[in-house]
């Protein structure tokens, strides 16, 4: 089918609605330039996401929380042995604020275009995140392309990771539309597609 013909697109962000790759490099260089005391908060938060992912797989629903983002912070802290309060500012500073303005630079423009003229025609839209979305989203300029947010750490966030189906199916509820009539966009198979597969809706891998 195409993808004028559903009713909603269920969008991811990063990677998504801009280029990582060339963010990725550009803050590669900012943080050997200036952020080595970020270096190992970064890679043990990252490393916490991960581990996070494949807890899910195998302990089931019982691994579900309020905010997945605020259990990250607390076990890089505790792992760390540093402050959270420290481990948050590291985080807010080098993976949401900065790179901002290399996000700016390297929007998937046209994937942007079709979301606005998606938008424009009738469509529904959802930014689902398994990250809070809303300094990138000021960042690209796109916060009004969408109807809803789901983002993890932000309000209506879910309590489970990618590829856990929860956060595209909470999102179609919060449109009002039927979890076949949506299409999930990501530049993940293993997280986007499986979710989407697993909530029994299409996807489009960009």
């Amino acid at each position: 089918m195409a993808n004028a013909s559903y009713d909603a697109w269920l969008v991811d962000l990063d990677g998504t609605l801009y280029r990582a790759r060339w963010v990725k490099l550009a803050m590669a260089v900012e943080l050997a330039l200036f952020g080595w005391s970020a270096l190992a908060t970064l890679r043990q938060f990252r490393h916490a996401h991960e581990a996070m992912r494949e807890e899910q797989r195998f302990g089931g629903q019982a691994l579900t929380h309020d905010s997945p983002f605020r259990v990250q912070l607390a076990r890089t802290a505790r792992l760390l042995n540093e402050p959270s309060e420290r481990v948050e500012r590291v985080v807010q500073d080098w993976m949401f604020r900065r790179p901002g303005k290399w996000i700016r630079r390297f929007p998937r423009a046209s994937l942007l275009a079709e979301l606005h003229a998606f938008k424009a025609a009738g469509g529904r839209t959802a930014l689902v995140s398994d990250y809070p979305a809303q300094q990138k989203l000021d960042a690209l300029g796109a916060g009004s392309l969408f109807d809803v947010i789901v983002a993890n750490g932000e309000k209506n966030g879910p309590a489970r990771l990618k590829p856990d189906p929860q956060g595209y199916l909470h999102a179609a509820a919060l449109l009002d539309v039927a979890p076949r009539a949506c299409l999930v966009i990501g530049d993940r198979d293993d997280a986007d597609g499986a979710a989407a597969r697993a909530a029994k809706m299409a996807f489009r891998l960009v």
